[in-house]
């Protein structure tokens, strides 16, 4: 495995407030902290985003509680950390070239929300040449209501957009895949 950085995209305290509704994959977290230890463990780059968001309501405003990274996957000294105030973990943060830099050119990537930012930062990393690896079992999301009025459960929304980003964007992986090829280094 060449070298290969951990992004962790946006896991706030702010997403366990009940406001989002249901969410899937309860053990999310758990898949991320297994990655974290090991990514450590390793030696590669472990680099952390955190929605900064400036709507008025957000529970994710650097000033609000829920701005915080949730304990599990907390930065320790040293690990890169970026903020954003859009989808994109690469819009206005400096990551692409810090990446570059490092000489960081493959990814894998975990976080909150599969169809929000998660999606859009796997959709920009391989439009930027990146390669990425998006682990299905180390994302999550939340039910949703379409403007029609339909209503889709956070599965759904989370498989729909695994296969939509699988083969075009990244490789969906599960977090033993990829525990299993990094341990193979």
């Amino acid at each position: 495995m060449k070298k290969t950085g951990l992004l962790i995209i946006d896991v706030q305290k702010g997403f366990d407030d009940p406001v989002w509704g249901n969410r899937n994959n309860p053990d999310a977290e758990s898949q991320m902290v297994r990655l974290l230890s090991a990514w450590r463990k390793s030696g590669q780059p472990v680099i952390h985003v955190r929605h900064c968001s400036v709507e008025p309501n957000s529970l994710l405003r650097p000033e609000l509680p829920g701005n915080a990274f949730k304990e599990e996957v907390k930065p320790l000294p040293g690990e890169k950390q970026f903020t954003k105030t859009v989808n994109s973990a690469f819009i206005g943060t400096g990551l692409e070239t810090y990446l570059k830099e490092q000489n960081i050119l493959s990814l894998v990537i975990v976080g909150l929300t599969t169809d929000h930012c998660v999606s859009t930062s796997v959709r920009m990393a391989a439009n930027l040449d990146f390669e990425v690896t998006l682990v299905s079992d180390a994302t999550a999301t939340f039910d949703r209501l379409s403007d029609d009025g339909i209503h889709y459960t956070a599965e759904e929304i989370h498989n729909i957009n695994l296969v939509s980003l699988n083969g075009e964007f990244c490789r969906v992986r599960s977090t033993a895949e990829v525990l299993k090829l990094l341990s193979s280094v």
